[in-house]
């Protein structure tokens, strides 16, 4: 038997599993079977909590998402992540350093509950994203089907390709997302973004996530389009990012500074299911 957590950071909900107090050795197929919300319990990501082998370290903190795959970095995960380890007593430190694939990030649960996530430095040249171009560029022109459309692109740790539409309702995400995030140009895929700019400190956004679809909010999603509104000089240092599940709070001092992301993370219920039926 698995014993699991199902939480939920505005909607973008998570399986969240022990893998300090239990042995965990799962298959990209069990994984994603796991996340099946009609064979499974249901997730956009899976969350594995582990011990990290780096002095001063916490926790090691892996990702995958629906279809199985490995990820580097969720933002709604991590303020779930650091609820649990403090909810399951596995630390009661406020401020938690969490290793992940993308390199370390810091957690502070807060005294009203919520999670600020310290989610590191943005990454712009088109190497580290990573995306096929010759030199960096504010916004790249990628040729999708008859059209061309403008992205700005960053790694928030993970690859985020950012449009600004003036309709976030319109946006063609259902349609357009999956095209631009299996374009050639895009090794390794891409979390296609939408923003629409209500003020200097208010933006919507939807996401395309990578290997998940459309989700109700993604954290590193919010991060990377007040990036590139920063980059265009479109937005201030700190914007309240609606998304579909809910209201995140993210700052950003501009390029050579982490970027800092508010918000809350909720357990719904505990479980336990049968490895035997994965």
């Amino acid at each position: 038997m698995l014993t699991f957590t199902k939480m939920h950071g505005l909607g973008n909900d998570f399986v969240v599993l022990d893998g300090i107090r239990q042995k965990i050795s799962l298959t990209s197929k069990q994984i994603s079977k796991l996340a099946d919300r009609r064979f499974g319990v249901g997730c956009d990501q899976v969350l594995l909590v582990q011990t990290s082998d780096q002095p001063g370290v916490d926790f090691r903190y892996r990702i995958f998402n629906a279809d199985g795959g490995e990820v580097e970095q969720c933002g709604n995960g991590a303020r779930c992540f650091a609820r649990f380890v403090h909810e399951k007593g596995l630390t009661n430190k406020n401020e938690i350093q969490v290793e992940t694939l993308s390199g370390l990030i810091i957690l502070t649960v807060k005294a009203n509950g919520e999670v600020q996530v310290n989610m590191g430095t943005p990454r712009f040249e088109p190497a580290e994203i990573p995306f096929q171009a010759e030199t960096r560029r504010l916004v790249y022109n990628i040729r999708i089907e008859d059209q061309t459309v403008q992205v700005g692109l960053v790694s928030m740790g993970n690859p985020h390709a950012v449009q600004v539409v003036e309709n976030i309702e319109r946006a063609p995400v259902a349609t357009q997302g999956p095209l631009i995030e299996r374009h050639t140009r895009f090794p390794q895929r891409v979390n296609a973004g939408y923003m629409q700019i209500l003020d200097r400190s208010h933006v919507r956004v939807r996401v395309y996530e990578r290997g998940v679809g459309e989700t109700l909010a993604c954290g590193t999603g919010a991060c990377a389009a007040v990036v590139i509104g920063r980059q265009r000089e479109l937005l201030d240092a700190t914007v309240n990012v609606e998304l579909s599940g809910g209201k995140l709070q993210v700052s950003w001092e501009g390029e050579g500074w982490p970027v800092w992301m508010t918000g809350p993370a909720t357990t719904v219920y505990e479980g336990n299911i049968n490895l035997d039926n994965l």
